[in-house]
């Protein structure tokens, strides 16, 4: 584990700052340190410092916006924003290498052609797991549910983000396979949809009805 690794997971144990951060993930999109400040009932100051320093340890990342329409004189300076960073920390003692031979055998998966027995394991996986409530079963597996203004889910991380990013067509065919067997093995009222946008998981939960 490295020493950026290390200091990714430090900035987490500090109470105010492990809960900003999962307000940010949980808004699901840029925030200003004052609605950060107002929920955790702190000040702009502290929230802007708990920011940082999560920025700094590569768990979110700044942006800058307008907030308004407004441009030109009088519009004011951008506002400075918080979003969850792309970066990925994993962290096992003693290191573990399971994201590299995900890799390869996703390369042996794809140099073989094997995609459609890949997809129907990944099916009868989820459907032989699928006890769990909707809710439950998603976020224990990591996709950070939540509804959309049309009622659907969508799924605001990938938990195979590393391997989907080396071998897109492989991994989010899997990853469709595995939603659309815990689906119907749980009979949850949803149709599981390949619906690809940036920042978030490739599927999104379209609800029946």
């Amino acid at each position: 584990m490295d020493e950026g690794q290390i200091n990714s997971v430090g900035a987490l144990a500090d109470p105010t700052r492990r809960r900003a951060y999962e307000l940010v993930v949980e808004a699901g999109r840029p925030v200003g340190r004052d609605e950060v400040a107002r929920e955790l009932g702190v000040g702009r100051t502290l929230a802007a410092f708990h920011l940082d320093r999560l920025v700094e340890a590569r768990l979110l990342e700044a942006v800058f916006a307008r907030l308004t329409d407004r441009t030109g004189p009088g519009a004011g300076r951008p506002a400075k924003l918080y979003r969850r960073s792309d970066a990925q920390v994993e962290v096992t003692l003693p290191p573990r290498s399971y994201v590299e031979v995900g890799s390869v055998l996703a390369e042996a998966i794809e140099r073989a052609g094997a995609d459609l027995a890949l997809q129907r394991v990944a099916f009868e996986r989820g459907r032989a797991a699928s006890s769990q409530t909707m809710d439950n079963a998603l976020r224990e597996r990591g996709y950070e549910p939540a509804t959309t203004p049309e009622g659907d889910i969508c799924l605001r991380n990938c938990p195979f983000h590393t391997l989907a990013e080396e071998f897109p067509p492989l991994i989010c065919g899997m990853n469709l396979a595995l939603l659309t067997g815990l689906a119907e093995g749980a009979g949850w009222p949803v149709t599981p949809r390949m619906r690809p946008e940036k920042g978030r998981c490739c599927v999104v939960l379209e609800r029946q009805g």
